[in-house]
């Protein structure tokens, strides 16, 4: 079984969109990558339609059976979640328009599906993007291969494809049978670790305390 993800970095000045094909055995194929890009001197409106008539164009192209979109984090600075949280709007509505289910996910979780760290920078996540898609070369400019990134961790995480790993929840659960933590395989227990480190990194500061 193979699934078409389509995802989504979104920004009002670029905004990154990824598209991939991903097999139950977790092997992911490169289907389209591209940046689309408005600039600060336009009309908010008419940059919003630019971008949205991009997002359109491509999800009508390539047909995706799900969309991932990169969850806003208000901690950044305000103007640039604004554009974010706007283009985030225009893709969830150009989504529900097709009927496309969308999940949200924070940069810790996706860094953490790709990299095995939920704190890892922005080169490793693009280093093992062009890994995993057997690129010559990481996708440019970075706004690229977080679109892809986001799109392979929907895959992985959600099991869309089949054959994903286990999450968290699902390995505690079975923690105390014979199929659970003391029978997973490295990859399994790398996996486990890194869904803990993406949770932890999320939470805020004054709670850890």
């Amino acid at each position: 079984m193979s699934v078409r993800v389509l995802g989504i970095d979104p920004g009002l000045t670029r905004c990154g969109v990824g598209v991939v094909d991903v097999a139950g055995n977790r092997s992911a194929t490169l289907v389209d990558v591209t940046v689309l890009r408005s600039t600060p001197d336009m009309a908010l409106e008419k940059r919003l339609l630019l971008i949205s008539r991009g997002i359109a164009e491509l999800l009508d192209r390539h047909q995706p059976q799900f969309v991932a979109i990169e969850r806003v984090f208000a901690q950044q600075n305000v103007s640039t979640v604004m554009g974010v949280a706007q283009i985030s709007g225009v893709a969830l509505v150009l989504a529900a328009e097709r009927g496309l289910p969308v999940t949200l996910h924070t940069p810790s979780e996706v860094k953490a599906a790709i990299t095995g760290f939920g704190g890892a920078e922005k080169k490793q996540v693009g280093t093992m993007v062009a890994r995993i898609l057997g690129l010559a070369e990481i996708p440019k400019p970075a706004d690229a291969a977080d679109a892809l990134a986001l799109a392979i961790c929907h895959a992985w995480r959600t099991g869309a494809a089949g054959g994903t790993l286990p999450t968290v929840g699902s390995l505690a659960a079975g923690a105390g049978s014979p199929a659970g933590a003391g029978s997973l395989t490295p990859a399994q227990q790398a996996w486990r670790a890194a869904e803990r480190n993406a949770s932890v990194s999320a939470v805020p500061r004054s709670l850890k305390r």
